[in-house]
Order: C-alpha cells, then structure tokens, then sequence
C-alpha cells in the first residue's frame, strides 16, 4: 500500500501562494478525538497542535488559534476586544464563515478575511501543527509564518482545559 497523498485544499494554495514552507501529517479522523487523538497518532506534542476556532463576536465572525491542550477564555476575549458579547458558531456556521468541514478549519485560505487571534504563547514554539483545511490533514509550521500570512492580534486568553 503506497502513501496517502494530501489533499490541495484552499489552505494549501493560500501558504504555496504565499511561498510559507510546511510539512504535510496525514493522521486518521476521529470524530470528537479533537487534538489529543490526532496527537497521539502523529507522535506530536499536543501543545504544538493549533487548534483554529471559530466565533462570532457581535454577530461577526473571528478566528482564535488556541494551543490543542487548552481552551479559550471568551470572557478574556470579549473584555480584551470590546466586544458586547462572543459566542461560539454551530458547525453549520462555521462552515459557512471559513468553507471549512467542521473538524477540519483552518485559518488559511478561508473565503473572507476574518480577525484572527493568537494565542502569544503559540509563538514559543518551534514549530507548529495546524489544520491543513480537511479532516484528517495538519500542515507542520513555522508559528511565525502564520503571524506573516495572517497578521493575527496576540492575545493572552489561554486557560488550562478541563474535562
């Protein structure tokens, strides 16, 4: 059995456009197994996997990436922002803002610009895994490379995640 060849999604042309480097980690979805499970599979830390989430802050939508093994403060980030009030976007919605599988968003290459912010310490790292823009696909980066593509806000919103 050969290798599983990945996917050209919009994300993928967006980071070729823009001439970023990146390695390509196929893994096996599992619906609900989040950061830990593709993780666990790819051999990587979870801290290192940059999960993309999708909000709506006074009905327009926003991007925070947020390291895999820790949650989003939207208090933090509705205080920080100015915003009357942040929620998270159904699947459906979500969808629709970046043209992204929930499961599989990214940040890149998304139909429109949206805000994004980044959790600051995501730039301590070396590198980093993010949604390639499919189930299943992560792209291996520099953490600076996403600051030069998305000129993200840094912002100080991590909390430790809890069950």
């Amino acid at each position: 059995m050969g290798e599983a060849i990945p996917p050209v999604t919009p994300a993928v042309e967006a980071l070729r456009l823009a001439g970023i480097e990146y390695s390509n980690h196929l893994y096996t979805y599992t619906e609900g197994g989040g950061t830990a499970a593709c993780a666990k599979e790819l051999n990587i830390d979870e801290h290192a996997v940059v999960k993309a989430i999708v909000l709506e802050a006074d009905g327009k939508p926003l991007i925070v990436l947020m390291h895999g093994d820790m949650r989003a403060s939207i208090k933090e980030l509705t205080r920080i922002i100015g915003a009357k009030g942040i929620t998270p976007c159904l699947p459906e919605s979500a969808e629709q803002h970046t043209g992204y599988q929930f499961g599989g968003v990214s940040p890149f290459g998304t139909p429109s610009e949206m805000p994004v912010y980044i959790e600051e310490t995501i730039l301590n790292l070396r590198k980093v895994y993010i949604s390639g823009g499919k189930r299943g696909y992560l792209i291996g980066m520099d953490p600076y490379d996403i600051v030069k593509l998305l000129h993200p806000t840094l912002v100080k919103i991590g909390a430790v995640r809890t069950a």
